[in-house]
């Protein structure tokens, strides 16, 4: 919202009627059709693939194409299908809604000289996916457009994380970065000369709706994730409502363990499921994993260092005992 954008330190707010893809889209659309010569940063957010419980928008009944199975690690059950047909209608409108807007800076002579940075800030809004360390919640789309190395269709596999795209600006701008940077410039691989930039990236959620403090580094091997609170329960208002958490929350979810510590063999485990922490073979690589997270902790001023994290002034605060995030 507006006061929103003023704290984060934008100089305009753009007034759209409500937060729909098409509402977004043409606000998007009516910036670029003005813009002046001048450089610009526009934002431009959408939240279409916040999938709701019973949004009217969608209604995708059985029998529709996307009416499909659910991605690991959901079962395969009617409700859950009717999730996923539901956020396919959704990335369908938030793909047409981006369509809109590149058009816009095609017609506008702006394309050529624009660079397009599209991703998104978690996993599935689904039950073991978003709020969640393992890869369900931290693999995001990212995706680049522009200039110079941005072009090309190419694809890349290497590990990134999204504190990378800042000293990327900075390099290919040739702008001397800030000291305090943690990120590397992506320039390498895009330029082909270099197969990987970051040999570790990591991970961490502190407060959602509910405190849960945990923290994840990942290597191309290894993700090795740890809890900072005595619960062994799982924080259910840290996910969002959907028929697939009813589906999980009538077989006994509320019940089930989390374990203190996880880790997970993601080459022949890529879902992380079987947690490999109680594995005396796989002690030595135990070690070494909570060596770099505890190294990162410290090279950061990680705040759990000192103990629990007050919640923010003014944040509403969930108990992990509830149910819902709504409320």
């Amino acid at each position: 919202g507006p006061n929103a954008a003023q704290i984060i330190g934008y100089d305009q707010h753009l007034e759209t009627p409500g937060g729909r893809a098409e509402a977004v889209a043409e606000a998007a659309e009516r910036f670029l059709d003005n813009a002046s010569h001048e450089p610009f940063f526009l934002d431009v957010g959408f939240m279409e693939t916040h999938t709701l419980p019973g949004d009217s928008l969608f209604g995708c009944e059985p029998g529709d194409a996307r009416y499909a199975g659910p991605p690991a690690p959901l079962p395969d059950t009617p409700r859950t299908r009717q999730d996923i047909a539901d956020f396919k209608v959704a990335a369908a409108r938030l793909d047409a809604a981006i369509g809109r807007v590149l058009d816009a800076l095609e017609r506008n002579g702006l394309a050529e000289n624009t660079l397009v940075i599209s991703t998104t800030d978690h996993g599935l809004p689904l039950p073991g996916m978003k709020g969640t360390l393992t890869d369900h919640g931290l693999g995001v789309s990212l995706i680049l457009r522009g200039p110079e190395y941005f072009g090309g269709g190419k694809v890349c596999d290497a590990m990134v994380s999204h504190i990378d795209l800042f000293p990327t600006l900075c390099d290919w701008l040739q702008v001397e970065a800030p000291p305090w940077l943690q990120g590397r410039s992506l320039l390498p691989l895009l330029r082909g000369e270099v197969e990987a930039v970051n040999e570790q990236i990591f991970a961490e959620v502190t407060h959602h709706a509910a405190y849960q403090p945990q923290r994840a580094v990942r290597t191309q091997r290894w993700k090795y994730i740890r809890q900072f609170e005595a619960r062994t329960k799982p924080v259910l208002p840290n996910v969002d409502d959907s028929r697939s958490k009813d589906v999980w929350v009538e077989s006994g979810w509320r019940e089930r363990t989390v374990a203190p510590e996880a880790l997970f063999d993601l080459l022949f485990d890529p879902n992380e499921s079987h947690n490999l922490a109680d594995d005396a073979a796989h002690a030595a690589v135990l070690q070494e994993m909570r060596g770099r997270l505890d190294t990162w902790m410290h090279a950061t001023g990680d705040p759990l260092l000192h103990g629990p994290v007050p919640l923010p002034p003014g944040a509403p605060e969930k108990s992990p005992d509830d149910l819902s995030p709504q409320g």
